[in-house]
């Protein structure tokens, strides 16, 4: 399929059917995500890959754990958006998704950030190449660093839950062309 296609088509999904996609899907996908571009060639990313269910619980415990104390601290604005989208504290597609990907970079490495995160919008058009869904979850607590015995260099940029979509919402409306594009400046 061509990327634009791919790229259409993506949405974000945050309900999954129980059944687990091999593992060699997940695995292809991140075949594809290693082929980003990065800065100076570093490639400073490092992927891993939950499938255990008390690692996923443990894992939605500390997100859920630093996003209820994010809420409670939320007012005016940003709290009627959160409502307006129907966003809570709770994440279950954290311990439902049949996998999770989690997505580090290496923080000594050159122009590690935007590398990093180039190799996840490739990750996002593989598997959805793939006929799987998953929604980019920025988690707040690095706690799960410690969980996994990240090394201190690497920080915890995403969390994609991933298995094949259960969710019928469709997707959200995109800013039309002419909204987010000029010509020799802003």
């Amino acid at each position: 399929m061509r990327v634009l296609e791919l790229a259409k088509r993506r949405k974000t999904v945050r309900k999954f059917l129980p059944e687990r996609p091999p593992k060699e899907d997940i695995l292809k996908a991140i075949k594809v995500a290693k082929e980003a571009p990065s800065g100076m060639n570093a490639q400073p990313w490092k992927f891993v890959i939950i499938d255990d269910d008390w690692l996923k619980g443990k894992i939605r415990e500390l997100c859920e754990s630093e996003e209820e104390k994010f809420y409670s601290k939320t007012k005016g604005d940003l709290m009627a958006w959160l409502n307006t989208k129907g966003f809570k504290p709770e994440k279950p597609f954290l311990s439902e998704a049949p996998y999770l990907i989690l997505v580090f970079g290496h923080t000594k490495a050159p122009y590690w950030l935007q590398s990093t995160w180039i190799a996840v919008g490739y990750l996002l058009l593989a598997l959805e190449e793939l006929g799987l869904g998953t929604v980019t979850y920025t988690p707040p607590n690095p706690k799960i660093e410690e969980l996994l015995n990240a090394p201190k260099d690497y920080k915890l940029q995403t969390i994609l839950p991933v298995g094949y979509p259960a969710d019928p919402k469709p997707k959200y409306e995109r800013r039309r062309l002419e909204e987010v594009v000029s010509f020799n400046g802003f």
